[in-house]
């Protein structure tokens, strides 16, 4: 494994890989407010035993990534995707499989409509279509009131969290403590989640990131693409997987059906009893399903 920094316009990209720089790229995108180590070590190891020369990063305003008043300096899910191709210029990579997770699914489908080039493969999974308004319709959901796509809104879990989240914590072990909790509600009962797992993985999110013990929020302040662009998704030749997790409080059933229409031949698989979360549990079947997606799943 090896660190790098890259810069990306005015600011700077943490980024680490695994695996040989030979196999194959594939590119982690993490989901919103979430560090490169969102991605647990060991998922990522899967992938790299694989066959694929997996690169992970911070997003802006978290973990290593430069951080910044998002007032002052705003930006959107276009310089997050142009993020990811300055990670990829980082790395030497011309073209890699991106894989994203939730926001990052979002990042990924506007990564294949402005960077075509840079993408060989796009994998999305615990998120939904550039045209679902994901904010509105957790307005309505919180109001009683029904979505106008049809689609279902978030459900108690996901408020849930969004509760916890904003209660305050006293000290590191409290504050872990209330991340394994929240994970816990978003992951679901669908699958054997372990608590001391999670805060050993929040542990080193909190020491990657300095030892700070406040959550990033910036993302909680981006506005989402105009809809209109999920058209151009049609015009999309790269391979697309769509992963949509069983029991996921945030995008549940049918959303990842929906998402997967929005291309002119998206792969569905879904993994039962998953919820919106990365829980070794799951490990084995979403990466069986990636690799299995982005080529043979066996080194070359």
């Amino acid at each position: 494994m090896s660190v790098r920094t890259v810069p990306s316009g005015d600011v700077e990209l943490w980024s680490d890989d695994f695996g040989d720089p030979a196999d194959p790229a594939l590119l982690l995108v993490m989901g919103g407010n979430l560090s490169a180590f969102g991605w647990p070590d060991e998922f990522a190891r899967r992938l790299a035993d694989g066959g694929r020369h997996v690169i992970r990063y911070d997003h802006r305003d978290t973990g290593r990534s430069t951080t910044r008043d998002f007032a002052e300096h705003p930006y959107g899910f276009d310089e997050l995707a142009a993020d990811a191709v300055a990670v990829l210029d980082g790395w030497g990579v011309e073209r890699a499989h991106v894989v994203g997770l939730s926001m990052g699914a979002t990042i990924v489908q506007v990564l294949a409509l402005n960077h075509p080039e840079r993408v060989s493969s796009l994998t999305m999974m615990l998120g939904g279509g550039l045209d679902i308004d994901f904010d509105a319709n957790i307005e309505l959901t919180m109001r009683g009131e029904p979505t106008p796509d049809g689609l279902p809104g978030p459900r108690p879990e996901f408020m849930e969290a969004l509760a916890l989240m904003a209660e305050p914590a006293e000290g590191r072990e409290a504050e872990v403590a209330k991340r394994v909790r929240k994970w816990r509600l978003l992951s679901g009962t669908g699958v054997p989640f372990d608590d001391a797992e999670y805060a050993r993985w929040e542990e080193r999110a909190i020491d990657h990131a300095g030892g700070a013990l406040t959550e990033p929020h910036a993302h909680y302040s981006l506005t989402l693409p105009p809809p209109d662009r999920a058209a151009g998704l049609r015009r999309v030749t790269a391979p697309a997987l769509v992963i949509q997790a069983e029991n996921d409080p945030i995008a549940p059933p049918p959303h990842g059906k929906h998402l997967a229409g929005l291309f002119p031949a998206a792969r569905l698989v879904q993994i039962p009893g998953m919820g919106h979360g990365l829980p070794s549990s799951v490990h084995g079947p979403v990466a069986e399903a990636v690799l299995e997606h982005t080529g043979s799943g066996q080194r070359p």
